[in-house]
Parts: structure tokens; sequence; C-alpha cells
């Protein structure tokens, strides 16, 4: 029987976030001479605030280098980054390493492929709607809105909801 996503949302200490796909919506804006944008959502970021001011640690983990996450972590007040890995599942062992959460309180966002070992690692595994397929299919819980588009807030959200005491 499986565990209801609220139930395992009740214990998350750490949440940790894929980027391009996750916060973002996965396009990638270069520009002439290599610089790169991306768009964010604020409500997204508003949403990490508030479950890092609820005790939740974050962690960010892409497969791709950008100086643009890295300041949007800054401005967020996420201390946990960690850009360029492909192989995230050795990463994500390292998060753990470094805030001594264990896995199973742990909520990891994914929306690709490469995102799929640590969904499954985590103690509580999240897509976002726009998902592949089969990231959809294994995760514990799947967003309603898309990367990019309130996603993270979505989760962010279910895992405050989950901490309230007089939850439903």
């Amino acid at each position: 029987m499986r565990v209801a996503p609220k139930d395992l949302a009740a214990r998350i200490r750490l949440a940790v976030f894929d980027v391009d796909g996750v916060m973002t919506d996965g396009r990638l804006y270069l520009m002439p001479g290599g610089e790169e944008m991306k768009v964010f959502h604020a409500s997204d970021g508003l949403g990490l605030k508030r479950l890092m001011q609820a005790g939740v640690e974050v962690a960010f983990l892409s497969g791709r280098q950008s100086a643009v996450v890295a300041e949007r972590a800054a401005a967020l007040g996420v201390q946990y980054v960690y850009q360029g890995h492909e192989d995230k599942l050795p990463v994500f062992e390292q998060i753990l390493s470094a805030t001594g959460i264990a896995a199973h309180a742990t909520a990891f966002t994914g929306d690709d492929l490469p995102d799929l070992p640590v969904i499954l690692a985590a103690g509580l595994g999240i897509a976002v709607a726009n998902a592949a397929s089969k990231v959809r299919e294994h995760a514990d819980f799947v967003t309603s809105r898309p990367g990019g588009e309130g996603a993270v807030r979505e989760v962010c959200d279910l895992l405050l909801d989950a901490r309230s005491p007089g939850r439903a």
C-alpha cells in the first residue's frame, strides 16, 4: 500500500530541487557571447523562503552550470547549491552528508530522466506536471502546475501544509 504524499511530506526536513524544467520552464536563453538568461517564477521564490523560515533546508541540484542559478540561490538565501552534475545520485548523497539529514526525510523534485534515481532515493519523490512520463510514473506526487509556472510553490505549500499541526 502506497503512503499518501501528505503523510510522506510531514517528515521532510530537506527539499532538493532540480533547476531547469522545475524552477524554470526548461527553455535555455543563450545570448551572443555565451551569456545565459533564465526566467524564475516569483511565487516559487516566496514558497522557498517560507519553507526555509519553517526550518526546512533547501538545496538546488542541477545538471547544468549557470551563474544565474547561483545568483538566484544567493538572493533567496539557499545555502546548498550543486551545479554541473549530470549524475545526480552521488551528489544527492553528498547533500545528505552535508546536512546530516537522512534520505527518508528528504523530498526531491525533478522533471527528466537524470532526476529519476534521486526521485527513487528520496523519501518523497516529486515530478512536475510536464515531467517525462517515466518520471511522473515513479514519483510519489506529481504537481498540477508545470515547471517554471508555480510547481515549486506547489511543492513548498504541500510541505508546509503537512507540517501544520491541525492539518486534515
